[in-house]
């Protein structure tokens, strides 16, 4: 098994069932906030975006830099589990400006590309050694960082299917 393999499949995977949350929305929906304090699904959307954005930076980063911090293995799996609440530190904050779903999904794709491009050429050894600080979880390697994207994924793709239910739900009690 080459580098990652799985966890570039499950990322591609992930990244199907982002689009499949979303389809059909329209992007009145998509802007729709359903209690103060909350987010749309433009801006769960936005945030992904901002958060890869800043992973692929912290991974070009870790490459240029010659501190070797080392990662212990763990599974980050848990990050999946919507029942524990994570405030979003404010860089990774989506703005409450009206989002273009289309505009949303370039962002997205232009961010995974740029996350792909720069693992690509990675060796084995690297992937699993390099490492850089997480806010949360500490010393994460680059291989860590790469299933975190998943899960975090997969965690809001939960987030849009709640906030579509209760948009559902919004809707049948007007």
């Amino acid at each position: 098994m080459k580098k990652g393999e799985i966890t570039m499949d499950k990322l591609a995977k992930t990244r199907e069932d982002l689009w499949l949350s979303i389809s059909g929305l329209t992007n009145e929906q998509a802007n729709e906030v359903i209690e103060e304090g909350t987010w749309s699904i433009a801006q769960v959307l936005e945030h992904l975006h901002l958060m890869e954005r800043n992973v692929v930076r912290g991974i070009r980063d870790a490459l240029l830099s010659d501190e070797k911090l080392k990662a212990e293995q763990k599974s980050l799996e848990f990050v999946k589990d919507r029942t524990h609440k994570v405030k979003a530190p404010d860089n990774l904050v989506p703005s409450n400006d009206f989002k273009v779903l289309e505009r949303l999904k370039e962002e997205l794709t232009d961010t995974r590309k740029a996350l792909l491009e720069c693992i690509k050429d990675i060796k084995e050894d690297d992937f699993n050694e390099i490492s850089f600080i997480h806010r949360r979880f500490g010393v994460l390697s680059i291989k860590q960082w790469v299933s975190l994207v998943g899960f975090h994924e997969h965690r809001h793709i939960n987030q849009i299917e709640e906030i579509k239910q209760n948009l559902k739900l919004s809707k049948e009690r007007l």
